[in-house]
């Protein structure tokens, strides 16, 4: 056995540089999902109420952008979401999805998905 000292693998540093000059920013109140076996397709838009048949209201998914992902995206997205809301809520509290939202008045109906 050999007295020399083992060499531990070096670890190289990567540097990240973020280009958002193409970026869009955009705002969604809901979200619809759909699956293939290869991808997950996230449609982000708004829900808007809108007077239907005899005055009762609609609510109209205006779809505002689409992102598809394959599904290993797919969990590095749902992790990541789930160390945020986490870390979110251990500082302001739980958040309700039953209640209106802040800013709402909860009045009219609500979309599940």
């Amino acid at each position: 056995m050999s007295d020399a000292p083992q060499q531990q693998p070096q670890q190289q540093q990567v540097q990240l540089r973020i280009d958002e000059s193409k970026m869009h920013t955009t705002y969604a109140n809901t979200i619809r999902t759909s699956t293939t076996g290869d991808e997950v397709v996230l449609d982000f838009g708004m829900n808007l109420p809108i007077p239907g048949p005899d005055n009762q209201p609609v609510l109209l998914f205006s779809v505002g952008s689409r992102v598809v992902m394959n599904w290993r995206g797919a969990k590095r997205l749902a992790i990541s979401l789930g160390q945020v809301i986490r870390q979110y809520e251990e500082r302001n509290g739980e958040i309700n999805l039953g209640g209106p939202q802040q800013g709402q008045s909860g009045q009219g109906p609500r979309l599940s998905q």
